[in-house]
């Protein structure tokens, strides 16, 4: 089955993500502009629709549905392990690769390595051959994530057998994205996107080294990602934030003071926003009703706290999904990814 859909006449990519309760999954499913819904956690249902999505990792409080919507009529199938969907402008794509068997023993890591290969190579095969080649935001969700020392942790693995699946690649027109660890054991990476059809603008953050110009320190592969992306030119789609920590330079801050990080972390977004505001001035200075975040914390004892700071920082305003899940570095205790536009 093809994955075009039919074109409208002078329309620009959309998409617009929400978090919503109350309304079951087949309900936004059955919708003809619904790309994608992602439900988080144990609750969340099984359901044989290539545009669902279940995400491995525990909601705190409140467990919303996230649901991105594009323009109608949406198409999706099933091509191998890959399952996708599009509108003729976007496309929402999901892989999941178990860990081979021989390759998941005490001190032997390779397994990741060889699944976020295999997952990153047959994703660019898929996209290469559509009419959706340009990856605009991915996000990767591998267990026991800081596992492992020196180069054998298992986030400096994955962050070579992703090198690898991708092949040859311009760092600058890498995609935004987050890579974080589930919690629940299950040796088996998930991987899923947003192509289209032109490619965005990558930004990065002058706080920060570029992730993929990383010192050796971090790994015989620096990390392959942009801090954000702008969508492309002339879209109705927000800025699309990777995951951002407690990282000035290239070296993680506060460690063991929560707050201090989670201070540090908007500190950052302040300054990528103000990156993205350069080439659309008509994004808002900071967060609010048009903005979406998940919120990853790396300790459970510490989801009530970063919650009631959310709460008091910025009430309703700001929907976000707070999720029980490791962060790449073990001194850092959270990260923060999102989408953020006017409201």
């Amino acid at each position: 089955m093809s994955r075009a859909a039919p074109l409208h006449p002078h329309s620009l990519p959309h998409l617009h993500v929400d978090y919503v309760e109350g309304i079951a999954p087949s309900a936004l499913l059955a919708e003809p502009d619904v790309l994608a819904v992602l439900g988080f956690g144990d609750g969340a249902p099984m359901i044989d629709d290539p545009r669902w999505l279940r995400v491995p990792l525990q909601p705190f409080g409140a467990a919303p549905l996230e649901v991105w919507r594009g323009r109608a009529p949406v198409r999706s199938g099933r091509e191998g392990d890959i399952a996708w969907s599009t509108d003729g402008h976007l496309l929402f794509g999901a892989i999941e690769v178990d860990e081979p068997e021989g390759h998941t023993g005490e001190g032997d890591h390779t397994g990741i390595l060889l699944a976020a290969e295999q997952a990153y190579r047959t994703l660019s095969r898929f996209i290469g051959e559509s009419e959706f080649p340009h990856l605009l935001r991915i996000w990767n969700y591998l267990d026991a994530i800081t596992h492992g020392d020196g180069d054998a942790e298992r986030y400096r693995q994955f962050c070579v057998g992703r090198a690898r699946g991708l092949g040859s690649f311009d760092t600058s027109r890498l995609p935004a994205a987050t890579a974080i660890g589930r919690c629940d054991d299950d040796r088996r990476i998930q991987v899923y996107w947003l192509a289209a059809r032109v490619p965005g603008t990558p930004i990065e953050n002058p706080r920060q080294v570029s992730a993929y110009q990383y010192p050796r320190q971090y790994g015989p592969q620096a990390p392959s990602f942009a801090r954000a992306m702008l969508p492309p030119a002339g879209s109705t789609m927000p800025l699309m934030l990777s995951g951002t920590a407690s990282v000035v330079g290239h070296a993680s801050q506060h460690e063991g003071e929560l707050l201090a990080q989670l201070d540090e972390t908007f500190a950052n977004f302040d300054a990528l926003i103000s990156a993205a505001r350069r080439h659309r001035p008509d994004l808002p200075v900071e967060f609010g009703p048009g903005s979406r975040l998940k919120v990853y914390v790396r300790d459970a004892a510490d989801l009530p706290l970063v919650a009631e700071t959310f709460d008091a920082r910025y009430g309703d305003r700001l929907p976000r999904v707070l999720l029980h899940a490791v962060i790449c570095r073990r001194e850092l205790a959270l990260e923060i990814d999102g989408v953020h536009d006017a409201g």
